[in-house]
């Protein structure tokens, strides 16, 4: 069975919304940007809602970066109940119950799939339990406001699979306990 895999910024505080604002990409240095892209490279697939999705199609159509190139080219699996219809090359769009769409996903062969941000999307997957794999980048930051990776009532039990310290970041990758 495939992997879904949460990759997520967060401050060290545990502010994850808007990490460009906070000045997450001043923190990047090249080894950083590799491993992120090594990341996005070994995943067949990228799931999102549909706020994500709509700030994404915006942006990296236009750019020829590595990042980009991967990102453009990779399957795009869109859920939302209100869009009509998704654009950006190989996105498709998925209706219907999210937690059972995803776990007929990660039954099916091929490569892991990846979310990026800890979204509705991704809190809603953490909650029926088909997060495998949560990677946080921290950054040394501290933020004092914004949303939380961190919401009351929210639990799981983690296994530290990995640590990798860049320059001015600390990436920690956990399997999630079930």
């Amino acid at each position: 069975m495939r992997k879904l895999i949460e990759y997520t910024l967060v401050s060290a505080d545990g502010v994850f919304e808007s990490p460009q604002k906070w000045g997450a990409l001043e923190f990047r240095d090249e080894a950083y940007l590799r491993d992120g892209l090594g990341l996005l490279l070994s995943c067949e697939a990228m799931l999102m809602g549909r706020t994500f999705y709509e700030s994404s199609a915006k942006i990296w159509p236009a750019r020829h970066d590595p990042w980009a190139t991967r990102l453009n080219a990779m399957r795009k699996i869109v859920f939302s109940s209100t869009l009509e219809k998704v654009d950006w090359e190989n996105s498709s769009l998925v209706r219907g119950d999210v937690a059972e769409e995803v776990q007929k996903l990660k039954q099916q062969p091929g490569g892991n799939l990846l979310i990026w941000g800890h979204t509705r999307l991704a809190r809603s997957l953490l909650k029926h339990r088909l997060l495998d794999v949560l990677d946080l980048s921290i950054h040394p930051v501290m933020v004092g406001e914004g949303r939380s990776f961190f919401h009351q009532g929210e639990s799981a039990r983690l296994k530290l699979m990995a640590t990798k310290s860049f320059a001015q970041i600390v990436k920690v990758t956990y399997q999630l306990q079930y």
